[in-house]
């Protein structure tokens, strides 16, 4: 929140704080792209460690000077540093013993709680300036440092002997959580772009369209919790109906957006149906490979999001030329619903993963 405010405190307008955007979604998903193999090489935790010091600095160069090239860097280092902490963070937790979609749930219910405090703090420090806040992110990413040194020792990661020719997005559970990441970051995309847009003109004030947003994101964690209780048996179910519910009710927003009542149901909904898929969908790609597999696996979900995040603003962009915002919007919902398509063939692959356990403890 504090970088934007920043890039329009120092000069930029609306079209260039965009780009600086697109530069840090581009930089996040380059970097994703080739995380499994560094995992090959460095232990998961050091690219949780990595992440913090990245941001330190990336706050702390702009914080100093918001010229172009040190915001152009910094945007770089944001990218790079969100995509060694979600992958970092999200390996690591698939590693430990018990269940995947528990593990993912509880972090990313810390991390959704973040996203919804962040933004508070931020905008209470940028009161006296963005510049101010994004110190004080400096020093708290800096901090954020030590609890890296405590994390569990996990050795890198090995090739897998007799590995599969078909390409790791393309098998059955991987596929389908990558799609899942489709859902949830066209939703965070738009929710970040085109819905607060639709809801302004229809009238309503900063304060209302905030805090519409702010039940949407509330209900995002409350997903990620709702993830945790959800069974292996009922993984494909809760798969196509999140994938439904999110597309839906994110769709009627446009044409609700008049009473914000409704839309603020509507969006808790799809809130709540895409922090499930959030977390279901990096628990259901690591399930489904190799152990040896599950970092690649992970960042090749993690990499379908952040495309999803960054590609669903522009393709609404694209629509509203020949439609009203309205009806562009829901027909990124019905786009959103289609990954729900896939369940059969998840369906299908946690069978063949349920046989294989059972040959193996016999």
């Amino acid at each position: 929140m504090a970088l934007p405010l920043l890039a329009i405190d120092a000069g930029y307008n609306a079209v260039e704080v965009g780009v600086l955007t697109a530069i840090s979604a581009i930089a996040q998903m380059t970097a994703r792209l080739g995380l499994g193999v560094v995992m090959r090489v460095l232990p998961d935790w050091t690219l949780v460690a990595a992440a913090t010091l990245i941001l330190g600095v990336s706050n702390g160069m702009v914080a100093v000077d918001a010229a172009v090239v040190p915001f152009v860097i910094a945007q770089l280092l944001q990218g790079v540093a969100r995509a060694c902490f979600w992958t970092g963070s999200q390996t690591h937790a698939v590693r430990r013993e018990g269940s995947s979609v528990k593990s993912l749930a509880a972090v990313n219910f810390v991390s959704n709680t973040g996203l919804l405090v962040g933004p508070l703090i931020a905008g209470l420090l940028s009161a006296r300036s963005p510049a101010y806040a994004l110190g004080w992110g400096a020093v708290m990413a800096a901090v954020a440092f030590v609890p890296t040194l405590f994390m569990d020792r996990l050795r890198p990661f090995k090739r897998v002997k007799d590995r599969s020719e078909e390409r790791l997005w393309r098998r059955p559970g991987v596929s389908a959580g990558c799609w899942a990441g489709v859902t949830a970051g066209a939703w965070r995309g738009l929710l970040g772009s085109y819905v607060p847009v639709v809801l302004t003109h229809a009238g309503h004030s900063s304060t209302v369209v905030g805090a519409l947003v702010a039940v949407a994101n509330a209900s995002s964690v409350g997903g990620s919790a709702v993830a945790g209780r959800t069974s292996r048996a009922a993984l494909a179910r809760a798969f196509a109906i999140g994938a439904v519910v999110t597309g839906a009710s994110l769709g009627v927003v446009g044409f609700l957006a008049g009473n914000a009542w409704l839309v603020g149901l509507a969006l808790g909904i799809s809130g709540l149906s895409s922090g499930t898929l959030q977390t279901l969908g990096p628990a259901i790609a690591s399930d489904s490979v190799h152990p040896e597999e599950r970092g690649e696996a992970i960042a090749v979900t993690g990499t379908f999001r952040a495309a999803a995040l960054f590609v669903a603003p522009f393709g609404v962009a694209g629509l509203v030329l020949v439609m009203p915002l309205s009806a562009a919007i829901a027909a990124a919902g019905v786009l959103v619903m289609a990954p729900a398509l896939s369940a059969g063939r998840l369906r299908g692959a946690l069978a063949r993963i349920e046989a294989e356990e059972k040959v193996v403890s016999d």
